[in-house]
């Protein structure tokens, strides 16, 4: 389904619904600024101002030159508001009758605040053995620090220095000998640091002096013992005879691989009594080749003189044993050969472990320089590490006093501190405004934390959008009194015809009439959820709206738990319903208050509802109403408590679910409808039952729906005229 789009006037109908809950968290947050704002003692501010500088006024960077530099002025204000600084504005004014009865008369200014924080940040529990005059200087000195407010002039080197007290002379007075104490304190910080910053730098070129000779003397020792000046001479050579020797290694492989090869060719072609000419490596040798060559001749030489003479002529004689001759030499040859190639394997052979051997023994070699190196490198490293610290910290030296006079800093008193005339704090005037923002934007939230929490029925485009059911319909809340007179909510479309009541349900007779596109439904179901949710009065309403239109109705009170319809219309229950399933012949049918409308009770409470209402016999009953009736309106027991609506549910024509709103969850009616889904049953809609129209978030929806419905309603009446 289509998310909808939330408009602004959502919100405010949110905020217009929980309007007691904005005004109450409203009311409650202005009284206490109010309370807060006109009850607290007034606090007084006096402010000094100084000017801080370094004396040397440039910094020098990677980039250049700079003129602020935001690391030493933070430094400077977090000096001015140390502990040190505090303890000296405390040992100044110890003996200053002012300052001595402020604190005696309000210990700890700052509050408990200040006392936790001084000794969680500083002090310590006293024992009762401690000195109570220690412990008043700490709470005192954590109070000061409390009450301190530094602040920097924006573009300026000018920083004010505040203080705030109940007592403005003391604020005064406080303030301007914190001024004092902290241009004390940062002579003082000078002086010391410099002292120490020399004789620890002192002490450090003196030990690392020492470690430096002694890392040098151990590193000539290695290198003598190890001879590494001969080594080092050897470090380039070594990885370069590897390579050498790994080339040559791989080249040896080959070539005797190769002639492996071949010497095992020939073996083979002996084996099987082959000739070896026809290997390349032999027929390419150009004595075998011309051997060779000489053979065919000498054959084809005795195969043309055995055309012409015989095997006894002297000329074939001669050249058979020249051919003889011939292959004889050939033989030998590739003997030859045979023999070269046997030798040169051989040869590969040894040659490839003599290189493998070689290249063996410059490995472990080379393993052996680079053990002797890593200690090398170490120790030689040692040293240069050594070496560096010390320079270093000469120069540190060097620079301690060049750059001391370039670090000291100036402060200049530009402005000292007058007694303020009015107080600082409470600012009325802003703790309202402040007040009544919070007020209007807390109760806000909370307004929307308690509607996105609420999951009941409430706004038709909601319902429908959760539930994927159309709702028919929107009753508003009544009031059982008006002007002191009770009034029957089952009752209210006759007794009050006129009213917006009764036209919400002529809005809902008109739903159910156009919910089928097909036929009217006659034969109709009221339920809900849980009790107390108007199912009975939307059903006798309904039925009472329906008898006034479309004809005939019966309503049939098959509630057998709790049935209440013979109540409204002050009917006896010893027969109806029950008593006609149990097999009575009593007349159970009863006139109702117009012509057109006829009632059924539920008459005495059965053992077993759901056996009753599932029976055959409740089956004939209702196809004989049918016949009789043009409408039959059932009230049955709510769904999720019994069966009783599940099993009704099957045969009637529609069932309508009634919900009450900002009561009945969409968790609640989502169970019921899978319920009645499940057995089959025809759900046309949702009703919406009092509903609070005064409430912004129904008073769109409601008014829609009334309206709407009732040019329909309206236009039905005028039709029965």
């Amino acid at each position: 389904m289509q998310q909808q789009e939330i408009h602004l006037r959502d919100y405010f109908r949110i905020i217009r619904k929980r309007r007691h809950v904005v005004l109450t968290f409203f009311f409650i947050t202005l009284a206490l600024v109010i309370l807060f704002t006109f009850t607290a003692s007034p606090l007084y501010k006096a402010d000094t101002r100084l000017l801080i500088e370094k004396a040397e006024q440039y910094t020098i960077t990677e980039y250049g030159f700079t003129v602020y530099d935001p690391e030493f002025y933070a430094t400077q204000y977090l000096i001015i508001k140390s502990r040190p600084v505090a303890r000296k504005v405390y040992d100044s004014l110890k003996d200053n009758g002012l300052f001595i009865k402020h604190f005696e008369e309000s210990p700890g200014e700052g509050g408990l605040k200040a006392m936790i924080k001084g000794l969680l940040s500083g002090g310590a529990p006293e024992d009762e053995g401690a000195d109570p005059e220690a412990a008043k200087r700490t709470l005192i000195v954590e109070t000061i620090l409390e009450n301190i407010l530094v602040r920097p002039e924006v573009d300026t080197r000018l920083v004010t220095v505040s203080y705030f007290s109940r007592n403005p002379e003391l604020a005064s007075l406080v303030v301007n000998t914190l001024a004092n104490a902290y241009i004390e304190a940062l002579f003082e910080l000078r002086m010391d640091s410099s002292q120490r910053a020399l004789q620890w730098m002192s002490r450090k070129v003196e030990e690392e002096r020492i470690k430096l000779d002694d890392s040098e003397s151990g590193l000539q020792a290695y290198m003598k013992a190890n001879d590494i000046v001969t080594l080092e001479g050897r470090v380039a050579i070594v990885p370069q005879k590897l390579l050498e020797l790994s080339t040559q290694l791989t080249r040896s492989e080959t070539r005797r691989k190769e002639l492996e090869t071949l010497r095992n060719k020939i073996r083979s072609l002996k084996a099987a009594g082959k000739d070896l000419d026809s290997l390349p490596a032999i027929a390419s040798d150009k004595t075998v080749a011309s051997l060779r060559g000489q053979v065919l001749k000498g054959e084809q030489r005795i195969t043309e003189f055995s055309k012409k003479y015989g095997q006894k002529h002297p000329l074939m004689i001669e050249s058979v044993g020249d051919l003889r001759v011939l292959r004889e030499k050939k033989e030998q040859e590739i003997g030859r050969v045979v023999k070269s190639v046997e030798n040169e394997y051989d040869l590969a052979l040894s040659n490839e472990r003599n290189i493998r051997r070689l290249l063996s023994e410059t490995k472990l070699e080379a393993h052996g320089i680079n053990e002797k190196f890593v200690k090398y490198n170490s120790l030689k490293r040692e040293v240069d590490t050594n070496r560096k610290l010390f320079e270093s910290l000469l120069q540190k030296m060097h620079k301690e006093r060049i750059e001391e006079e370039g670090q000291t800093v100036n402060v200049m008193l530009v402005e000292a501190a007058e007694t303020p005339s009015y107080p600082e704090r409470p600012k009325k005037a802003f703790n309202l405004i402040i007040g009544f923002m919070i007020g209007i934007l807390g109760g806000a939230m909370l307004a929307f934390f308690f509607e996105y929490f609420d999951n009941t029925v409430k706004a038709a485009e909601d319902a429908e959008e959760k539930l994927g059911i159309p709702v028919l319909g929107m009753v508003s809340h009544l009031r059982r009194e008006k002007k002191g007179k009770e009034r029957h909510i089952e009752r209210i479309v006759i007794e009050e015809p006129k009213s917006s009541f009764a036209e919400n349900y002529k809005a809902l007779r008109t739903a159910i009439m156009l919910s089928s596109a097909e036929s009217t439904p006659k034969t109709l179901l009221i339920t809900s959820m849980g009790p107390a949710e108007g199912k009975t009065a939307t059903a006798v309403n309904l039925a009472l709206v329906v008898a006034q239109s479309v004809g005939k109705v019966l309503l049939v009170d098959t509630d057998l738990r709790k049935p209440r319809i013979h109540n409204i219309f002050g009917f006896s229950n010893k027969s109806g319903l029950s008593t006609y399933l149990v097999g009575s012949n009593a007349k159970i049918i009863k006139e109702g208050p117009s012509p057109n409308i006829n009632i059924v009770t539920s008459g005495p409470l059965p053992p077993n509802p759901s056996e009753l209402l599932g029976s055959e016999k409740f089956a004939r009953f209702l196809a004989s109403m049918q016949e009789r009736y043009d409408v039959v309106i059932f009230d049955s027991p709510p769904v999720l408590t019994v069966t009783d609506s599940l099993v009704l549910s099957k045969y009637v024509d529609g069932t309508i679910v009634v919900a009450r709103a900002a009561k009945t969850s969409y968790e609640a009616v989502r169970k019921g409808l899978r319920q009645l889904n499940d057995v089959g049953s025809n759900v046309l809609g949702l009703l919406i039952n009092a509903i609070d129209a005064s409430k912004g978030g129904y008073y769109y929806n409601y008014y829609y729906y009334h309206n709407y419905n009732y040019y329909y309603s309206a236009g039905e009446e005028e039709g029965e005229e």
